[in-house]
């Protein structure tokens, strides 16, 4: 850890649903700058913990802190903090009715009251660093799976977060069109984004994270560099999922 407070501390996160225990007692700091993946079966609770980070879930205990600042207290306001937050599901949740350059400004004018001029503008900017500034004027569906989420992480992107959450954002994609999407989390991570990306995608967590972080049963197993989790993880439940991965031909 720097001098400077963490983007993200999670201290004792607890969350259920109803009877069903997803988080039994997460904790994890995200440095300033940190890329960290979060890896684990489906069901292992990575979808539920970036949810309550964006406070799209209420939790049952423990905290969030966002540089400094805890965003489980009471009476926060959770508008403001979500300003703070990106986050971009495997469903690209674009407006359909809405241009793509209409996708990107909506939520800048709307919630950060910039003029439309300087919404678009910035919409404009981000969607030619993509590559896709030529599809500013069209709709979603005449777009491929591939930049349809490519825009949806340069929605986020406008908002200008602090802390941006990916969830198996390529897992709806067609293989062919997930090395777009991978290329523009590289960079990403190469400007200095603080990301917390929950996925599938083995070698890429390798390449690009700081750390990974396994879950397994609502719980944080086995977390460390990518070199020592692939390589050399300590837990027997880490060693089975990594080998079936091998197996699987995905690492």
């Amino acid at each position: 850890m720097t001098g400077s407070a963490p983007a993200l501390r999670i201290e004792g996160l607890h969350k259920s649903f109803g009877d069903l225990a997803v988080l039994r007692g997460i904790d994890l700091d995200v440095a300033q700058h940190e890329v960290v993946c979060l890896i684990g079966s489906s069901g292992s609770g990575k979808s539920t913990l970036l949810r309550c980070i964006n406070l799209l879930e209420p939790i049952d205990a423990g905290r969030i802190v966002i540089e400094g600042d805890e965003i489980t207290a009471k009476g926060v306001d959770v508008n403001r903090i979500r300003r703070r937050i990106g986050i971009v599901f495997q469903a690209y949740n674009l407006f359909p009715h809405l241009r793509v350059i209409d996708n990107v400004s909506l939520a800048p004018r709307k919630v950060l009251g910039l003029s439309r001029a300087a919404a678009e503008a910035r919409a404009t900017e981000l969607l030619d660093r993509i590559g896709l500034a030529d599809k500013a004027r069209e709709y979603p569906d005449r777009l491929s799976g591939g930049q349809q989420q490519r825009v949806a992480i340069v929605r986020a992107l406008a908002m200008q977060p602090d802390l941006l959450l990916l969830d198996e954002i390529t897992s709806a994609l067609d293989p062919e069109l997930v090395a777009e999407v991978l290329n523009l989390i590289r960079e990403l991570a190469g400007n200095g984004m603080t990301m917390l990306i929950a996925t599938h995608e083995m070698s890429f967590a390798r390449e690009i994270a700081s750390r990974v972080c396994f879950l397994d049963a609502g719980r944080i197993l086995e977390i460390g560099p990518p070199a020592e989790m692939f390589s050399a993880p300590r837990q027997p439940r880490t060693q089975q999922f990594l080998q079936r991965v091998i197996d699987a031909g995905r690492l």
